[in-house]
């Protein structure tokens, strides 16, 4: 199974987005996975809700021409409502995988502010011929669902993020942790722009790293081999209960 990460900048998707669907055309990967709502700039940073931003962001997410990534299958989070609330969703192909759970509110990160938290469901789902967890962005460091997908047989974790420049090292070290314990390919996406640092990447079951992003190579695609992954359930330190 080919896969594909990147590094988009929300502030820029006009450059960025032909250039991702030039790449994905080239090289026929088999999915795709897009940065933590990386359809509009990022609203989190305002402290304060705006609901003008949030209707705009919804509105960019829920039109955005997926379809341009021809046969691909295609993960990422959007903001959405349901049943009345605000929430951040995770999906495969456009159809709702995961809520986040888990939500920081600090400076540049005030998510708390502007959607609540998913009820908790962490369930690997089919994407294409693998089965994906996903770990939206501060979930990735509640490493007992890492190790609980696993177990549900996932393949691949699927990371879509928005993280700072000054901690990508730590995001990557927490990657290759997660593929660790779960014994699946731990697959990353970031936005790209100078506050958020971009380094998407692909780690394999024990934790080696296949391919990471750059500004001057925003996109990466590698082969994962999910009989590997399956194989690596029966392996340390996945087999231990």
């Amino acid at each position: 199974m080919r896969v594909t990460v990147c590094e988009l900048r929300s502030g820029a998707l006009a450059e960025d987005w032909p250039r991702l669907v030039e790449h994905v055309r080239a090289q026929e990967p088999d999915l795709v996975l897009l940065p933590e709502m990386g359809l509009s700039p990022w609203f989190a940073r305002e402290r304060s809700f705006d609901a003008a931003a949030w209707d705009a962001a919804v509105a960019a997410h829920a039109s955005w021409p997926l379809d341009e990534l021809g046969a691909a299958v295609v993960l990422g989070t959007s903001p959405v409502v349901r049943d009345g609330r605000r929430l951040n969703e995770a999906w495969v192909d456009g159809r709702a995988a995961h809520h986040k759970r888990f939500l920081p509110d600090e400076e540049d990160f005030w998510e708390a502010s502007w959607y609540a938290p998913g009820d908790g469901t962490f369930a690997a789902v089919p994407a294409g011929a693998a089965r994906v967890g996903f770990l939206v962005c501060t979930e990735l460091w509640f490493l007992e669902h890492a190790r609980a997908y696993g177990r549900d047989g996932a393949h691949l974790l699927a990371v879509p993020r928005c993280t700072p420049v000054e901690s990508l090292d730590k995001w990557l070290a927490g990657g290759r942790t997660a593929a660790v314990c779960a014994g699946a390919y731990a697959l990353s996406s970031n936005h790209g722009d100078e506050r958020f640092g971009g380094r998407g990447w692909v780690v394999d079951p024990e934790g080696e790293v296949l391919a990471v992003t750059s500004r001057e190579s925003p996109f990466a695609t590698v082969e994962v081999d999910l009989a590997f992954a399956e194989a690596s359930k029966a392996t340390y330190p996945r087999y231990v209960r």
